[in-house]
């Protein structure tokens, strides 16, 4: 059985829905987590493959990319947005949703080199503390989705990147930590890609805190989910600018 780290926000529920709707029972145990905890299970080695935020990639033992999937952007992406009460270019700190280590480099890298801003970086418990819209927060998933228009000021981090680059943005891919089966990637890689033809199918099976057409326009246009040559060259140039030149101990204090 291979074990599967699967994120379950609303951008990943095609993904579940082929997962569940053409794996054969006893081939596949999902665990359901965050972005960093899907990194951190891969790293334990407590899970085989899984939906991996791409800045957490280099930190993974053997990793490989088994999919020609991704959860990516060639546009707007909406789920992964800065937010803030004032304009950005007067921002002196941003509270970090620590959930993805890819959105905290792109944060990063954009302040430095789009934005031309030094702020202070802070992680934020959103399961504990309120969000206070006079702040300034990178909000990621479900929590941009639903919080994110409550402030004065959004910036979406795959548009700006885009602007910046000229490249689209790849956030996750679905990565091993081992060899596995060429015969077993090929059935999963099916299956993917029959949740991503069957969207409509998956948003009717799963209770969603979000209207049924909103998930529909939000799938369709703001997610891109095939991990093809440009997004690679993308996923390239990020891992160039950003992996290789911010290190971990910039991104947070």
């Amino acid at each position: 059985m291979v074990r599967i780290a699967a994120i379950k926000y609303l951008n990943t529920i095609p993904f579940i829905y082929g997962l569940e709707a053409r794996m054969a029972p006893g081939e596949i145990d999902m665990q359901f987590c965050t972005p960093a905890e899907s990194a951190e299970l891969l790293r334990e080695g407590r899970a085989d493959v899984g939906i991996m935020p791409v800045g957490a990639i280099p930190e993974i033992a053997g990793a490989n990319i088994v999919s020609d999937y991704c959860i990516g952007a060639t546009g707007k992406v909406a789920s992964v947005l800065v937010c803030s009460g004032r304009p950005i270019s007067d921002v002196d700190e941003i509270l970090l949703d620590v959930d993805s280590r890819t959105s905290v480099l792109l944060t990063r890298y954009l302040c430095r080199e789009k934005w031309h801003i030094d702020p202070r970086f802070s992680k934020f418990d959103f399961t504990k503390d309120a969000i206070d819209t006079s702040r300034c927060y990178l909000l990621i998933g479900d929590k941009a989705l639903s919080r994110g228009g409550e402030f004065r000021f959004r910036y979406d981090l795959a548009e700006e990147w885009i602007e910046l680059t000229g490249m689209p943005f790849v956030f996750a891919c679905w990565t091993a930590n081992k060899r596995l089966d060429p015969a077993f990637i090929e059935k999963f890689n099916r299956a993917l890609g029959y949740g991503i033809d069957h969207i409509a199918e998956a948003i009717e099976k799963y209770d969603l805190q979000f209207p049924r057409e909103y998930a529909r326009n939000y799938l369709r246009d703001n997610i891109s989910f095939a991990l093809d040559g440009e997004k690679r060259a993308g996923l390239t140039e990020f891992r160039r600018v950003a992996l290789e030149k911010l290190t971990p101990r910039e991104c947070v204090s």
